[in-house]
């Protein structure tokens, strides 16, 4: 299987190391293993590792599944909900 790293520009690079740190924490205040954890969301630990250190290659769907384990998978919908600049450009078409 060919696997490509994912390219992302440094000040996006740290937004995903924010989100890794956050599904950290967000573990460690469960108490719950990496095992645990990677068991739970069908992972492998070292793919849980990936997320926890924010990984852009690891799948978006699988981070979800760690959040799903939390029962943070509400968070999802937040993802592009404010979408302020596509309403104003939609505006702007409107007049």
């Amino acid at each position: 299987m060919n696997s490509k790293k994912a390219t992302v520009l440094p000040k996006h690079q740290k937004m995903f190391e924010q989100i890794g740190e956050n599904i950290k924490l967000a573990r460690k205040r469960r108490k719950l293993t990496t095992e645990q954890v990677s068991e739970r969301a069908g992972i492998h630990r070292a793919t849980l590792y990936r997320i926890e250190k924010g990984d852009p290659s690891v799948a978006l769907g699988i981070y979800f599944n760690v959040l799903r384990v939390y029962n943070l998978e509400e968070d999802f919908l937040k993802l592009a909900n404010d979408d302020a600049f596509g309403r104003k450009l939609q505006d702007l078409d409107l007049l």
